[in-house]
C-alpha cells in the first residue's frame, strides 16, 4: 500500500528477522528444524498422555494441556515467519493480521495460566500428598484448564478488540515477524498512549499474578522441603519440580522483557530477538525437558513406539 495519509491500509507487510540473504536461508534452515522438533515433540507428548492410561493424571493432564497448546502456539506464527524468509511476498491482509494476534495472545496468555495451575498441582502433590486425590479430582483439573482458556481467550478478545477499532491510514510495514500490538499501535494514525497502557496493564495483570502465584507455590514447596530429612526424598521432589520451573523461566523472562517495556524503536528491535525465544525455541524445548527428563513420559514413549513397530509388522 501507499503510504499516503488518504490512504486505508487493507494489507500489512511482515519486514520479518532479517533482510540479509544469507542469512535468511541459514535462519530458515534452523528454525525449521526447531520448529519440526516442536511439531514433533509436543505431538508424541499430546499422543502418549491420551493414549497411556498410566498417564491419566492430574500432572499429566495439564502437561497435555500444555504441549496442544505449545503446538498451535509455536504454529500461528513460524510458517508464517518461514514463507517470509524465502519468499519476496511478506503480505497479510488486515483480517489475516488480526487473527494472528489474537491466537496468539490467547494461546500465549493461557499458557502463563496452565503454568500456574502446574505449580499449584506440584504444590499438593509435594506438601499434600494424602489430599492429593481430592484437592486434584478431575473436576478441579477440568475447571483449571478449562478457567485458563475461557480467561486466556478474553483477555485476547480485549486487546483484539482495542487494535482492529484503531485507524491504519498511513504506514503498513510491521516490524516484525508476526502480527503483534506494539509494532501495530505504532503504526496507527491516531495517539496510541491509552492503548499502550492498557497493554503494560493487562498485560501485567496476567502476567504478574501467575507469576506471583508460581512463585508462592514454590515457596511453600522449599519450605516443605526443608522438613524432609532424606536426602533421597528432597532429590526426588525437587526432580518433579526442575522441568516446570525451567519452563517458567523461559517462558516469563522473555514475556516480562517484550510486553512490559515502552514500545521505542529500539525496544522493536530486540523485541524480535525476544520473540524467536518463545514462538521458537521454547515450544521445541518444551517437550524435550519434559520428556528426558521424565521417567513416565520416557516409558510411555517406548511403549507406545514399540505397540507401533509390532502393529506395522503384523501388517505386512
Amino acid at each position: 500500500m501507499e503510504e499516503l495519509n488518504e490512504t486505508i491500509v487493507t494489507e500489512f507487510i511482515l519486514l520479518g528477522i532479517t533482510s540479509l540473504p544469507k542469512l535468511q536461508v541459514f535462519l530458515f534452515v534452523t528454525f525449521l528444524m526447531f520448529y519440526l522438533l516442536s511439531f514433533v515433540g509436543n505431538l508424541c507428548i499430546v499422543t502418549v498422555v491420551i493414549a497411556d492410561h498410566g498417564l491419566h493424571t492430574p500432572m499429566y493432564f495439564l502437561l497435555g494441556n500444555l504441549s496442544f497448546l505449545d503446538f498451535f502456539y509455536a504454529t500461528t506464527t513460524v510458517p508464517k515467519m518461514l514463507s517470509g524468509l524465502l519468499m519476496e511476498d511478506k503480505k497479510i491482509s488486515f483480517q489475516g493480521c488480526i487473527a494472528q494476534l489474537h491466537i496468539f495472545h490467547f494461546l500465549g496468555s493461557t499458557e502463563a495460566m496452565l503454568l500456574a495451575s502446574m505449580s499449584y498441582d506440584r504444590y499438593v502433590a509435594i506438601c499434600n500428598p494424602l489430599r492429593y486425590h481430592v484437592l486434584m479430582a478431575r473436576v478441579v483439573c477440568i475447571e483449571l484448564a478449562f478457567t485458563s482458556w475461557f480467561i486466556g481467550f478474553l483477555y485476547s478478545l480485549s486487546h483484539t478488540i482495542l487494535t482492529c477499532r484503531l485507524p491504519f491510514c498511513k504506514m503498513n510495514k510491521v516490524t516484525h515477524f508476526y502480527c503483534d500490538i506494539k509494532p501495530l499501535l505504532k503504526l496507527a494514525c491516531t495517539d496510541t498512549h491509552i492503548n499502550e497502557s492498557l497493554v503494560n496493564i493487562l498485560t501485567g495483570s496476567v502476567a504478574l499474578s501467575n507469576f506471583v502465584l508460581i512463585i508462592i507455590s514454590y515457596i511453600f514447596i522449599a519450605t516443605h522441603l526443608q522438613t524432609i530429612r532424606s536426602e533421597k526424598g528432597r532429590s526426588k521432589a525437587f526432580s518433579t519440580c526442575s522441568a516446570h520451573l525451567t519452563v517458567v523461566l523461559l517462558y516469563f523472562g522473555t514475556a516480562f522483557c517484550t510486553y512490559l517495556t515502552p514500545a521505542t524503536k529500539d525496544s522493536l528491535e530486540k523485541d524480535r530477538l525476544t520473540a524467536v525465544l518463545f514462538t521458537v525455541i521454547t515450544p521445541a524445548l518444551n517437550p524435550i525437558i519434559y520428556a528426558l527428563r521424565n521417567k513416565d513420559v520416557k516409558k510411555a514413549l517406548r511403549k507406545l513406539f514399540s505397540d507401533a513397530m509390532y502393529f506395522n509388522q503384523r501388517q505386512y
